[in-house]
């Protein structure tokens, strides 16, 4: 599983072209939260093959694009659609729980 920080062009090959799930994380650096949970967001990633992180310091286009409000957020990405966002998971299991919901 490689992880990778995206943003602009590389978004459209590594998350909307992609043939396989992806996971994305719109964290932001100063975001003690995100990197608290991130780790548990890698345990995660690995069981799908892809993980993308998008710093929305970085490209606030891509939060306000797929409706971001608040960090840290999820969305898995299908096919190159967005499903369902997970605002603010507090574990691994909210975060399984919400994989679960979308067939995961």
């Amino acid at each position: 599983m490689e992880i990778i920080e995206v943003r602009g062009d590389r978004f459209k090959v590594a998350v909307l072209e992609s043939a396989v799930p992806v996971l994305v994380d719109f964290w932001a650096p100063w975001c003690g939260y995100c990197r608290r949970l991130s780790p548990v967001i890698d345990v995660v990633a690995k069981q799908l093959g892809e993980k993308v992180k998008v710093n929305i310091d970085d490209a606030p286009e891509l939060k306000e694009e797929y409706g971001v409000k608040m960090i840290h957020s999820l969305i898995l990405f299908r096919d190159g659609r967005p499903g369902p966002v997970s605002e603010a998971p507090k574990s691994k299991a909210d975060v399984d729980a919400w994989l679960a919901s979308q067939g995961i």
